[in-house]
C-alpha cells in the first residue's frame, strides 16, 4: 500500500507540475497577440465582414487582439486616430480627405475598403408600399450630421431625383447621429435615415416604415473604410497586414454564406437582435450589394465621393488618391488567400 501510495503522490506531482507548466504557456500565447485599438464610427449590421472576422478568430489568427470603441460619427474616430487615442479608424474616407486639406503633417491613409453603397434606410411613419423619392417633396427627413457621408450620400439622392434640399425638402442636421431614431420615435420629422438593426428594430415595432434604400439609389460610393495615420503604419506594417488579412477573410465568408449564416455569427455582437431581425437585416444588404468582397479601394470611387462632396459644397480642393489610399496590403491580403 506504501508503494501504491508514493507512486499515487508522485503522479500527482507530475500532473500538478505539468498544468503547472502549462498555464505559463497559454498566458504566453495569449500575449503574444498584437492589441490593436479600433474606434468604429458606429455598431452596425452594415459593417458584418468585421464582426464575422472578429468572431470567427479570424483576427485571433492573425495575431491581432482588438480593443473596440466605438466613435458615434467620423470626426471622433478622427479625433481619436489623431490623438492617438486609437490605432485604426473605421469610419467614412471623407474624414481622412478633411484633414489632408487642413494641412495635417501626420495625416490619416485608407487601407481598406468594407462598404461600397450607403447603409442607411428611409424610414416613414407609415407604411408606403408605392413610395418614390417625390413622396419626400414638401416633408422634413433627420439626415446626419453636416460633413458626414450619410448626410451627403442622401442630399447626392434627393438632387438626383429633382430634389432641392432646403427648398423642395427640409433635412434636418441638428440631430447627433446616435440619437435620430429617439427623435424620429419622438415625433420629429416625417422621415428619417436610420442604419440596421435600428431601421428594421422600429418596423418590427410598429414605430416606422423602410420605404427606401439611400445605398440602392445612390449606387457605388466607398462608404466605410480602415485607416490609420501615416506614421502609425510606416512603424505597424505587419499589423495592419495582418488586420486586412483578417478583413479579407470576413469579407470572402459573408460573400459565400447566406443571411440566416450570417446572422448566427454576428449575433454575439448584438446581443440585443434577435436572430430573426438580424437575418433580415443582413438580407437587406446583401440584397443591395452593400459589402465589398474584397478590400481594394478603387480610385474612380474615391473621385465619385468627392463628387458628392463637391456636390454638397463641402470640398473646395480635391485631394491626391495617391496620398490618402494604399492597396499594398489589400492586394498583399488578396494574393496570399489564393
Amino acid at each position: 500500500m506504501a508503494r501504491k501510495r508514493k507512486r499515487y503522490v508522485l503522479l500527482l506531482l507530475t500532473v500538478v507540475l505539468a498544468l503547472a507548466l502549462a498555464v505559463p504557456g497559454c498566458k504566453k500565447e495569449q500575449s503574444d497577440l498584437a492589441k490593436v485599438r479600433l474606434n468604429e464610427v458606429t455598431h452596425s449590421v452594415f459593417y458584418s465582414p468585421l464582426y464575422v472576422a472578429v468572431n470567427l478568430g479570424f483576427f485571433a489568427e492573425e495575431g491581432l487582439d482588438l480593443d473596440f470603441t466605438t466613435g458615434q460619427g467620423a470626426d471622433h474616430v478622427m479625433t481619436a486616430l489623431l490623438s492617438g487615442q486609437a490605432d485604426i479608424g473605421f469610419m467614412g474616407p471623407e474624414a481622412s480627405i478633411y484633414v489632408y486639406n487642413q494641412g495635417q503633417a501626420d495625416y490619416v491613409i485608407n487601407f481598406a475598403q468594407l462598404t461600397q453603397r450607403d447603409g442607411s434606410f428611409l424610414v416613414a411613419r407609415e407604411p408606403m408600399p408605392d413610395f418614390t423619392w417625390e413622396d419626400v417633396r414638401g416633408k422634413s427627413i433627420i439626415g446626419g450630421r453636416p460633413g458626414g457621408v450619410p448626410l451627403m450620400t442622401l442630399e447626392y439622392v434627393l438632387k438626383k431625383q429633382g430634389l432641392i434640399p432646403g427648398k423642395d425638402v427640409e433635412v434636418l442636421t441638428h440631430i447627433q447621429f446616435a440619437l435620430m431614431g429617439g427623435a424620429f420615435t419622438g415625433g420629429e420629422g416625417d422621415f428619417v435615415t436610420l442604419f440596421e438593426p435600428v431601421a428594421t428594430t422600429l418596423e418590427l415595432a410598429g414605430e416606422g416604415y423602410v420605404v427606401a434604400s439611400v445605398g440602392a439609389d445612390s449606387g457605388e460610393i466607398p462608404y466605410t473604410a480602415f485607416s490609420a495615420t501615416k506614421s502609425y503604419i510606416e512603424k505597424n506594417p505587419d499589423i495592419i497586414q495582418a488586420f486586412t488579412n483578417a478583413i479579407y477573410r470576413g469579407q470572402v465568408w459573408v460573400a459565400e454564406h447566406t443571411p440566416e449564416e450570417i446572422a448566427e455569427v454576428i449575433q454575439p455582437s448584438f446581443p440585443d437582435s434577435d436572430l430573426e431581425t438580424l437575418t433580415l437585416v443582413a438580407a437587406r444588404y446583401k440584397e443591395i450589394d452593400a459589402w465589398r468582397t474584397d478590400p481594394i479601394f478603387k480610385q474612380e470611387a474615391f473621385e465619385l465621393l468627392q463628387d458628392v462632396m463637391e456636390l454638397a459644397g463641402e470640398l473646395e480642393t480635391r485631394a491626391p488618391f495617391a496620398k490618402l489610399v494604399t492597396n499594398e496590403f489589400a492586394e498583399k491580403a488578396i494574393a496570399g488567400n489564393e
